[in-house]
């Protein structure tokens, strides 16, 4: 198992609006979020996930790695617009150019379709578009953010799509049972995973849940007796799951403090108990999609 902390992502939607169920600090200021970025650098970690419609995320990457002076080094996956005509190849070269200008780097280590719906366009002329971006060396590796199983499946089969964006977490299996990281290991393309906390909801007490999501109740107070049994946090217990059970892949972790960094990288270096993947695989093998999709929140 692989504690190398460059496996890790900081997800930097965080850094430019209020995200996820959890959030009670709310979007961190300037100061707060040098911070955050410095941390996880110090910590090890190199890539950043952003995208235009992160508030005024990209900007502040860009002013905070020309400040720590690594804009050079650092690997910053981006998103396509969604508002924009995917095969206007003008449109997406000036927004990409846009999003280099916010970030203050030369090129982007990755740049994702924002939404599988874009798949569609992929024959269409989307596919060679992209390719011209990378040829021109703005960015190096073309990938796509999934919510279904079978566009992960479509996107990873796709020539010219390197990297591919699922949600996987405790509860969530899905894309695991579906096969796409063993075919992704096949076909050596890299997984990245997001929702490793469920946007939050993994971390958060019962009695903090919002009336409309009562539903999730159950499971969540299950996760916390089994926290209790372990005795693992409940940070320890996601993260270490997907450490352990996915180790080709990189995860994706958001913070709107440094100290949830530190949290976060310290307890990414502990070890998890071999075994304890088949109690969650027993425990949470039924659970409502309600649950697992946030849009359905």
């Amino acid at each position: 198992m692989q504690s190398d902390p460059q496996r890790l992502v900081l997800g930097a939607a965080q850094l430019g609006m209020d995200y996820g169920v959890a959030n009670i600090t709310g979007k961190p200021d300037s100061i707060e979020a040098e911070k955050v970025v410095r941390s996880a650098w110090e910590g090890g970690v190199r890539e950043f996930d952003t995208a235009p419609g992160y508030g005024d995320s990209q900007k502040k990457l860009g002013r905070i790695f020309e400040t720590l002076g690594i804009k050079s080094q650092a690997r910053v996956i981006s998103k396509i617009d969604t508002s924009l005509d995917h095969l206007d190849k003008d449109a997406l070269g000036s927004s990409i150019k846009r999003t280099l200008e916010d970030l203050r780097c030369d090129s982007l280590y990755g740049l994702m379709l924002h939404r599988e719906s874009f798949l569609e366009l992929w024959d269409k002329g989307l596919g060679n578009i992209l390719e011209t971006f990378i040829d021109l060396g703005m960015i190096e590796f073309v990938g796509v953010s999934v919510y279904s199983n079978d566009k992960a499946l479509q996107a990873l089969s796709t020539e010219g799509i390197s990297m591919v964006q699922v949600p996987a977490n405790i509860f969530d299996r899905r894309f695991e049972d579906a096969g796409v990281f063993q075919l992704a290991d096949e076909l050596g393309k890299t997984v990245y995973i997001r929702s490793v906390f469920l946007q939050g909801l993994l971390l958060m007490n019962t009695d903090d849940l919002p009336k409309t999501m009562m539903f999730a109740e159950p499971a969540l107070r299950d996760l916390c007796r089994l926290s209790e049994e372990t005795g693992l946090s409940r940070q320890e217990l996601a993260l270490g799951y997907v450490k352990s059970v996915y180790p080709d892949a990189k995860i994706l972790f958001g913070a709107e403090t440094e100290l949830q960094v530190k949290e976060n990288m310290k307890v990414w270096e502990k070890k998890f108990p071999e075994g304890l993947d088949k109690n969650f695989r027993a425990r949470f093998a039924h659970l409502d999609e309600r649950i697992l999709n946030p849009s359905l929140w």
